[in-house]
């Protein structure tokens, strides 16, 4: 199936653009700017299907592209394109971003036209960062992408939102700089922006470990992994519900995507050099940051905390490629660990978002997200409950889930990499079920413990849809992960061969 209009620019500038029409709207028609808000992120994602139709899953070249020059003085162009690592995350983004919309129907009162507006200028930003090819572009929509959250969480989030949305800039920002000034030197070196020619770039080991941890800076905030970990428990207390759902679903992604996109085959000997970093900080997130959410007594910290160890999953596939790839004559473990990483990658996406939104629904009833507050859920929001004790035992790794498939291909990997990798990555199995059913059982199971829940109703059927859709997704990548798995084969492959080209 061909596809002779620019879908990249349609998916980047509908969102946008309607985002800035439901805003306007907002201010005279607040039902209105919430009907045309939902309907401008169905239609968003109706475009984005002919991405996965129309791919040819045979090729790692990059398809649906398009370039426009911008600055011609600079070589800097309009240039998109997408390839089996970013088609998927795409996808992600524009089904989630309808979920968030929904999210907030009746919840949103204050401005709820400037609210849903802010959501879609975000969705157009975040297509945008997965599908520049071009260095400065990318950098424009990786920046841009700050002042929709900043709005987010400083006008709709908690009491103590302004503290969490000036770290949460600080961070982030911080980060960028680094990547920023390594851009610029990959530009003089290339003479171009174009961020297919860096791959080709014959650059020095100095070189090139100066400018991975450039880009260590930007990409290992956003994962976030730790120790630069710390705004995000925050962000996502404060946060709305949607802008929690969209902070790990999404936004936690692009940091991921930044390491296959530019460190990985940028920096290869660079990568090579100094996985053991990455690898280490990866099973510290898995770990440590395992424990930590057990202990946590806010619903959302905790669900925030097991984000960081889940996506340290990610990086952990990532980067024991090169441990494997110096071990094996074939690169089937590697591609295999890249592959675990991207499904985590997407599942994680499902499944965040699914537990931001449980926390949603209790604190829209309740306004407490503390696990203390509740007990006995279970008696008096049965159909919440099926969902919530669903979602959790796929957050812990249930097979059958998403969640599982994920996990068990990085550690088949780490197997191959080194025994106690996989032993130190196993562990997550063992404290994801701790936390996750830990607080499953105060929230949910034994007496009702107040009058307060007592008098809780039952989720409605907007939050049963919206539920139901997730925990769909859920099961059905979890027992057929094929169609996923196919569509980023070539591509992760292509990746894999480029990094073992370098002096292992």
């Amino acid at each position: 199936m061909s596809v002779d209009w620019p879908i990249l620019s349609v998916l980047i500038w509908l969102p946008v653009l309607g985002g800035l029409l439901v805003s306007v709207l907002g201010t005279r028609s607040a039902d209105g700017a919430r009907w045309l808000a939902l309907g401008v992120a169905v239609l968003t994602f109706g475009c984005s299907i002919p991405l996965y139709t129309g791919f040819d899953s045979t090729t790692a070249q990059m398809q649906f592209v398009e370039q426009v020059p911008w600055i011609p003085a600079f070589d800097v162009t309009y240039y998109l394109g997408v390839d089996g690592i970013s088609m998927p995350l795409i996808l992600l983004t524009t089904f989630i971003s309808i979920l968030v919309i929904a999210a907030g129907w009746t919840v949103i009162q204050q401005q709820p036209g400037h609210y849903m507006a802010a959501f879609l200028v975000m969705e157009g930003i975040m297509v945008g960062v997965f599908a520049a090819l071009d260095a400065m572009l990318f950098y424009v929509f990786w920046e841009a992408m700050l002042i929709p959250m900043f709005l987010i969480i400083g006008i709709w989030g908690g009491p103590n939102r302004v503290y969490a949305t000036i770290k949460f800039f600080l961070y982030t920002f911080f980060g960028s700089v680094f990547m920023l000034v390594a851009l610029i030197y990959l530009y003089f070196q290339s003479g171009t922006m174009d961020i297919l020619a860096f791959h080709s770039l014959k650059l020095g080991l100095t070189e090139q470990i100066l400018i991975f941890i450039a880009f260590l800076l930007a990409f290992a905030v956003k994962v976030p992994m730790w120790p630069v970990h710390t705004w995000l428990p925050d962000a996502h207390v404060e946060a709305p519900t949607g802008g929690s759902v969209i902070l790990a679903a999404i936004m936690l992604k692009i940091g991921g995507y930044g390491f296959l996109r530019f460190s990985l085959p940028i920096t290869p000997d660079a990568s090579a050099e100094l996985d053991w970093l990455l690898i280490g900080l990866s099973l510290i997130a898995v770990v440590y940051i395992g424990f930590v959410a057990l202990v946590q007594q806010d619903m959302k910290k905790l669900v925030a905390y097991s984000s960081i160890a889940h996506m340290g999953f990610v990086t952990l596939g990532f980067f024991i490629v090169f441990r494997i790839l110096t071990q094996q004559d074939t690169a089937t473990g590697a591609v295999l660990g890249m592959q675990g990483g991207m499904i985590q990658m997407v599942s994680h996406g499902f499944i965040s978002a699914a537990l931001f939104l449980c926390i949603g629904v209790l604190y829209d009833r309740l306004h407490s997200r503390q696990i203390a507050d509740y007990g006995g859920v279970v008696n008096v929001m049965p159909w919440f409950a099926a969902f919530m004790v669903f979602f959790a035992m796929a957050n812990a790794g249930l097979p059958g889930t998403s969640g599982f498939v994920g996990e068990f291909m990085v550690i088949l990997a780490a197997f191959r990499a080194d025994f106690w990798f996989a032993v130190l990555a196993a562990t997550t199995l063992i404290l994801g079920a701790a936390y996750s059913l830990w607080m499953v059982k105060r929230v949910l199971f034994g007496k009702v413990t107040s009058e307060a829940v007592a008098a809780l109703q039952d989720i409605n059927a907007r939050e049963t849809a919206i539920l139901a859709t997730l925990a769909l997704v859920t099961l059905l990548l979890g027992v057929w992960p094929a169609p996923l798995i196919e569509v980023m084969e070539v591509s992760i492959n292509n990746l894999v061969q480029h990094v073992s080209l370098t002096k292992l």
